[in-house]
């Protein structure tokens, strides 16, 4: 009875799997990409907003709640990046 559970459950969370891992590779093909063409003090900031957007994502697609101390880590991590990123 386990087995027929872990089967019906198995392709989706393989192709989920593979989904993300191709994901993960093309994000780091771009990154890479982005350091050949630029200087690595204003990529690198740009790179850190993803953990602002990952945080703005989860509100808007997952129902994740807000605080307020989430709102504030993630405007302080935009404001760093942007501060950095024209420095």
């Amino acid at each position: 009875m386990r087995q027929a559970r872990l089967g019906k459950y198995s392709l989706r969370i393989l192709r989920d799997m593979v989904v993300s891992g191709i994901c993960t590779r093309l994000s780091w093909l771009c990154y890479f990409r982005a350091l050949q063409i630029g200087p690595a003090s204003r990529v690198a900031p740009v790179d850190k907003l993803s953990v602002a957007l990952v945080i703005l994502g989860a509100w808007l697609f997952l129902g994740e709640h807000l605080t307020p101390l989430k709102i504030v880590g993630g405007s302080l991590v935009t404001l760093g990046a942007v501060i950095l990123a024209f420095a």
